[in-house]
């Protein structure tokens, strides 16, 4: 049904309990349940078995979503996968599984909880509920940090297609992903280009485990993976600087000190290629409008910026905005040079 044709106090009742739906589909998400389902229907006593669950309590989330449709119940208590639900599963190509989990887990859905701490000091509600910021967290709890990654990677499995349509990176001859997370973006970008090498750097905690992604992608001879922070020093030796979903994780002069360093090591013909999403004027909808809660609730003066404030950004980190290209995804490319 077409929420806009319900009445105005069941559409905000939807959004008031829009927890409630999200929560069952991480659950579901953790579980494996779509997994199960996508070669043919099964009922929830087989699969609360497999999973040593509850089958009645199984079923009634089951029931909820299929009044969403992402399930369908096909007989008694039997349910089917539908082409939305498809999207649950581990091994489909825009999976948003690891995205389910990721937002499910304590880090994120606790520090959500406390969004109120968040807009009354504006200081991150993650910080206030763990002790820590969130990066700090991850270096001490490293399974929360790989659902993290494998969140990020599947957004990359989104984006990369549009980046890869959007932007031409056939001049560059070595590219340096900086954040670049277990490499999924610089691995889809070397592997069309079999011309260019590359660099991927991030912290210890992250790179230990890039391996997989860059033997997957076949790189492993064209790309290098080193530790280290891009608040020190950044890797030399690029002419293409990649920064994808890492500027808006940070305040304006953390941000500024981090486009400084790619600055510092960029020769003069090479490009610094922010990958975010920019936020439009008005009352237009966006992606970009909940992710910058998100920012604010989760990251350390993070946020989500309009076209003004990235030129104001660059500006003052003495590098100039010399386009945007637009991708099919809410993601875009800001192609800046040195000053």
């Amino acid at each position: 049904m077409n929420n806009h044709l319900l009445p105005p106090h069941i559409q905000l009742t939807q959004m008031i309990s829009g927890y409630w739906l999200s929560q069952s589909i991480y659950v579901i998400s953790k579980l494996g349940i779509p997994d199960l389902l996508q070669n043919s229907p099964q009922t929830c006593e087989k699969m609360a078995s497999l999973k040593n669950i509850n089958s009645s309590a199984l079923y009634r989330v089951m029931r909820a979503l299929a009044s969403v449709g992402i399930f369908s119940e096909v007989e008694s208590q039997r349910f089917s996968l539908t082409p939305l639900g498809e999207y649950l599963c581990e091994n489909h190509p825009q999976s948003v599984k690891a995205t389910a989990i990721m937002l499910g887990e304590a880090p994120h859905y606790q520090a959500w909880g406390n969004l109120f701490h968040s807009v009354k000091t504006g200081k991150p509600a993650f910080d206030d509920v763990f002790g820590m910021g969130v990066f700090e967290y991850f270096k001490s709890h490293p399974e929360d940090a790989e659902i993290f990654e494998n969140s990020m990677s599947s957004f990359s499995f989104s984006e990369e297609r549009a980046i890869l349509e959007a932007y031409d990176f056939s001049d560059f001859t070595t590219i340096v992903d900086v954040g670049g997370g277990y490499g999924e973006m610089l691995g889809s970008i070397l592997e069309k280009y079999p011309q260019c090498q590359g660099i991927l750097f991030d912290e210890e905690y992250v790179i230990s485990h890039c391996q997989e992604t860059l033997k997957k992608h076949n790189i492993n001879n064209r790309c290098q993976a080193i530790s280290g922070s891009f608040f020190e020093k950044i890797p030399s030796g690029g002419d293409a600087y990649l920064l994808k979903h890492i500027i808006h994780d940070w305040g304006d002069e953390s941000a500024i000190a981090i486009l400084q360093n790619c600055r510092e090591v960029l020769p003069e013909h090479g490009k610094v290629l922010v990958m975010e999403m920019i936020v439009p004027q008005g009352n237009t909808p966006s992606s970009a409008k909940m992710l910058d809660l998100n920012m604010l609730v989760m990251c350390p003066g993070g946020k989500e910026r309009s076209k003004i404030e990235f030129e104001e950004l660059f500006s003052l980190a003495g590098l100039t905005l010399h386009r945007i290209v637009t991708t099919s995804e809410e993601v875009c490319i800001l192609e800046a040079t040195k000053k």
